[in-house]
């Protein structure tokens, strides 16, 4: 047990590295939380210091949840549960991170990561839905909230298990309420379109 509770932990601190301050700061932009949308994520990073690291947070991001999820997979190969807790653990320290006061970015980016390796095949599709909503109606936002809400509905086809259902709703759930902002802006007509 208290291996677990030393992984949760672990996945906690890791997933709360914010890698997009980190970047851009080594970039010498400053502080990314006080430029365009404010948030630490890829795609603020993208706006803000351009396609490499915005691509770099992006990578940075999917790997801090992929890394502690792979490993839980391999010390717990039998407990689906237990994956599933470090799961969320991974995502809710992105999404919330003690080194900056609690305050992460959305959780696309860790979210891909952590579903890369609890259901590869529900990924695919989810790109593809990603993909289909950013070129028809050109925004990140919207995109990344159709994707957050079939990923649920995806692993119960492919996955057919409670536990990985329940934290991959449990991850959808804080994404799609982590664009509440986006979702006002999408109704009044103000959100950014992304430009590539």
């Amino acid at each position: 047990m208290s291996g677990f509770i030393l992984m949760l932990a672990a996945a906690y601190f890791i997933g709360a590295i914010p890698c997009g301050l980190v970047l851009t700061r080594l970039a010498g932009l400053g502080d990314i939380r006080n430029v365009g949308s404010g948030n630490i994520g890829a795609t603020n990073v993208y706006r803000v210091g351009g396609r490499r690291l915005g691509v770099a947070t992006l990578i940075l991001d999917a790997f801090k949840g992929l890394l502690p999820v792979l490993l839980a997979v391999q010390v717990f190969p039998e407990s689906l549960w237990q994956v599933s807790l470090v799961a969320a653990a991974a995502f809710l320290g992105h999404c919330y991170p003690v080194y900056i006061g609690f305050k992460g970015g959305k959780g696309v980016a860790t979210g891909l990561g952590i579903y890369l390796v609890l259901s590869p095949v529900s990924v695919l599709v989810a790109l593809g839905v990603f993909a289909g909503v950013l070129w028809k109606w050109g925004y990140v936002s919207l995109a990344s909230i159709c994707a957050a809400g079939a990923i649920p509905l995806l692993v119960v086809v492919f996955e057919r298990s409670l536990p990985l259902f329940l934290v991959t709703l449990l991850i959808s759930g804080i994404v799609i309420f982590r664009h509440r902002a986006n979702i006002e802006r999408l109704l009044s007509g103000s959100e950014n379109r992304f430009r590539a």
